[in-house]
């Protein structure tokens, strides 16, 4: 009663060697020394810039809360409120670690964990201070 039924289609599969990643990889690091306008943007900033993104999406009612997040980031969720977090600092603290305009915070000399630290001092004036200790060392 059923015929059988067969498709035919022709497809090419095309191998990509290691070398084009690397040319691409030699490509950027070519162009950053030749304008060092397009310098990497340092982890922290980009953690800011994440909080700041996670915390609309849940406003919006994109996600539901840190758990969808962290589904969603392929993270723990315990990662998920460590960049939170960062929401909780003075707003000073966190236009400086988005835009790093402030030289006493510079690049790579604070850390996360150094942050979650501050970001559990209730007060803005004492956070400051912190963070001035700390990138004075």
């Amino acid at each position: 009663m059923n015929k059988p039924v067969s498709v035919d289609f022709q497809f090419s599969v095309q191998q990509r060697g290691r070398g084009a990643k690397k040319q691409i990889i030699e490509g950027t690091r070519a162009a950053r020394e030749s304008n060092p306008s397009l310098e990497r943007i340092p982890r922290i900033a980009r953690y800011m810039a994440l909080a700041i993104h996670f915390e609309d999406l849940i406003r919006q009612g994109v996600v539901t809360d840190y758990a969808d997040l962290a589904r969603l980031g392929h993270v723990t969720r315990a990662r998920v409120t460590q960049i939170m977090n960062l929401r909780l600092l003075a707003p000073e603290i966190q236009e400086q670690l988005l835009f790093l305009i402030d030289n006493a915070i510079g690049r790579g000399n604070v850390r996360l964990r150094e942050l979650q630290t501050i970001s559990t001092e209730p007060n803005w004036l004492t956070q400051r201070r912190l963070l001035l200790k700390i990138a004075e060392t």
